[in-house]
C-alpha cells in the first residue's frame, strides 16, 4: 500500500498539522527528493504575499543578523521537511531562487539606509510563515582611517625645471570616500589642475614656471579624522652670469682670476664654475677649468707669446649659465730673455796611494806545467808593477811574463822547475806611496 500524508510522522517541536490533501499514488519505487531547481513554483510565495499560506510541517526559522560593511549576512535554522528559503528586503525578494543554505548574504546595499529582513522556508507543499527581524538593520560602511601612501620621490623636495609638466599621483586609503580630500597650495592656483577620486589624487601643472615652487599640503579627511603630508616643490633654471670677473697678476706661463657669485642662482645651489680661455689668433673658445667650487682661480701653462681673453660660466643642477662673465682686460704672456749658463760641476780629487784589493795566493805546481800568480790592485795615479823573487827583481826575463790590465796583475812561469819555487812578491808603486803582497810557489 502506498504511504498518505496521514501517515506522515509529525515533528515534536512543531504544531500539530491540519490534515492534508489527498495526494495521488506515487510509482513505484518511491521517488527521490526534487532538487531545489527542479521545485513546482507554482506554490512559492516570497516576502510581501498577503495569501493565506498553506500549513508547513515545523516552525519558522530564527535568524539572526551580521553587519559586514555594506552588506547583511542572515542566519537561519532550515526546517526538517524544507526545500529551501526566500529572503525579502523591504519586502522584495532577496533572491530569485530557493536555497539550501542556512546563510544568506544581501549586497548592493545603501549605506545609511535602515531595511526589515525576513525569511520563508518554502518546501514542494508551499511556504512557511516568514520569520521577521524586530528592529531594522543600519547599514553602515566600516570605517577606515584615512592615510596618505606619499611615493618614496616625493617625501623630499621634488626639483622640475622650468617649462617641464608636474604631474603627482598620489594615493590614499581610507572609508567612506565621500568625504573629498583636498590639496592646499600656498598661492592661488591660476594653472594648478587638481582631480580627486576615491583612492588617489593628481596634482598637475602643464608647464611649471619658479612661482611654483613652494610646500603644498595635502589633507585628506573623513568623519574628523585627518591626515597630511606636504609636497615640497622647486622649479629651477639655469643661474645668471658671474658677477665682477678681474684679471689680477701675469707672471711667467700664468694668470690669476677672481670674480663674485652671480645675482640669480636659478632656484638651486650653486654648484661650481666653469673657466674658458681664448687666444688672440685663433679667437676660439677653450676650456681650461671645469667644476671651480671658488670664486677664483690661477690659469697655468699658458705659450708665450699669445696673448688670452678669459670667460666665467656659472653651474647649477640645471647646467650652465646662458650668458657668461667676460674679462675687461687681455693678458699678453711676454718673451723673457734667457742667459744660459752651464752647471758648474766640482772637481773631485781622485789621486789615491796603491792598494791591493785581492792579495796572491800560495800555490803549487807540477813541474813542466806552466802556472800563473794572480792579484788586484788600484790607485791614482795607475801604479807601476814590480814583480820580484826571494826579494830579487825580476828584470826581463823570458821565463816570466808580467802583464796587467784594468787593475789585474798576472805573472806567468813557462815550464816551472824545481829551482823555481819559492817567495813571489808583487810590488806596486805611484807618486803617494807603494804596496806590496807576496805567495809561495812549490814545484813538485
Amino acid at each position: 500500500p502506498v504511504p498518505t500524508a496521514e501517515d506522515a510522522p509529525v515533528p515534536e517541536e512543531g504544531p500539530p498539522a491540519p490534515p492534508a490533501e489527498p495526494q495521488t499514488p506515487a510509482p513505484e519505487p518511491e521517488p527521490e527528493k526534487p532538487k531545489a531547481e527542479q521545485l513546482d513554483t507554482s506554490t512559492w510565495l516570497v516576502a510581501g504575499d498577503e495569501e493565506t499560506l498553506p500549513s508547513v510541517e515545523g516552525t519558522c526559522p530564527r535568524c539572526s543578523i551580521l553587519q559586514s560593511g555594506a552588506c547583511v549576512r542572515l542566519l537561519a535554522v532550515r526546517l526538517t521537511s524544507s526545500d529551501g528559503f526566500i529572503v525579502g528586503a523591504d519586502w522584495t525578494a532577496a533572491n530569485k531562487e530557493p536555497f539550501l543554505s542556512t546563510r544568506f548574504k544581501i549586497q548592493e546595499l545603501s549605506s545609511g539606509d535602515k531595511i526589515h529582513v525576513r525569511v520563508k522556508a518554502v518546501s514542494a507543499s508551499g511556504a512557511s510563515v516568514p520569520a521577521t527581524l524586530e528592529q531594522p538593520v543600519l547599514i553602515r560602511e566600516i570605517l577606515q582611517l584615512p592615510k596618505i601612501r606619499l611615493p618614496r620621490h616625493l617625501r623630499q623636495t621634488y626639483v622640475r625645471r622650468v617649462g617641464d609638466a608636474v604631474n603627482l599621483m598620489i594615493p590614499f586609503q581610507g572609508k567612506p570616500t565621500r568625504p573629498g580630500p583636498g590639496v592646499i597650495p600656498p598661492r592661488p592656483p591660476s594653472r594648478i589642475n587638481i582631480r580627486n577620486t576615491e583612492k588617489d589624487t593628481i596634482f598637475y601643472i602643464r608647464s611649471a614656471q619658479r612661482n611654483d615652487s613652494g610646500k603644498y599640503e595635502l589633507a585628506v579627511r573623513i568623519n574628523g579624522a585627518e591626515d597630511k603630508a606636504i609636497l615640497d616643490i622647486r622649479v629651477i633654471e639655469p643661474p645668471g652670469p658671474p658677477k665682477n670677473l678681474k684679471l689680477l697678476d701675469v707672471w711667467g706661463f700664468n694668470v690669476a682670476l677672481e670674480w663674485t657669485p652671480p645675482e640669480d642662482n636659478g632656484n638651486s645651489e650653486i654648484k661650481g664654475y666653469v673657466v674658458q680661455k681664448s687666444d688672440k689668433k685663433s679667437g676660439k673658445w677653450f676650456t681650461a677649468l671645469e667644476h671651480c667650487s671658488r670664486t677664483s682661480c690661477t690659469i697655468s701653462d699658458l705659450i708665450i707669446g699669445n696673448t688670452y681673453s678669459f670667460r666665467v660660466f656659472a653651474e647649477n643642477a640645471c647646467g650652465l649659465s646662458e650668458k657668461a662673465a667676460v674679462a675687461s682686460g687681455v693678458a699678453h704672456i711676454e718673451k723673457t730673455k734667457t742667459t744660459y749658463q752651464p752647471e758648474k760641476i766640482p772637481q773631485r780629487d781622485m789621486m789615491e796611494p796603491p792598494k791591493f784589493t785581492q792579495p796572491l795566493t800560495d800555490r803549487a805546481t807540477t813541474r813542466g806545467y806552466s802556472t800563473h800568480l794572480f792579484c788586484c790592485v788600484r790607485g791614482f795615479p795607475q801604479p807601476k808593477i814590480i814583480w820580484m823573487k826571494n826579494q830579487m827583481e825580476i828584470r826581463e826575463d823570458p821565463k816570466y811574463i808580467a802583464m796587467i790590465e784594468q787593475g789585474v796583475c798576472s805573472l806567468e812561469i813557462r815550464k816551472p822547475g824545481p829551482f823555481d819555487g819559492g817567495v813571489y812578491t808583487c810590488k806596486a808603486v805611484n807618486p803617494l806611496g807603494e804596496a806590496s803582497v807576496d805567495c809561495k810557489l812549490d814545484v813538485k
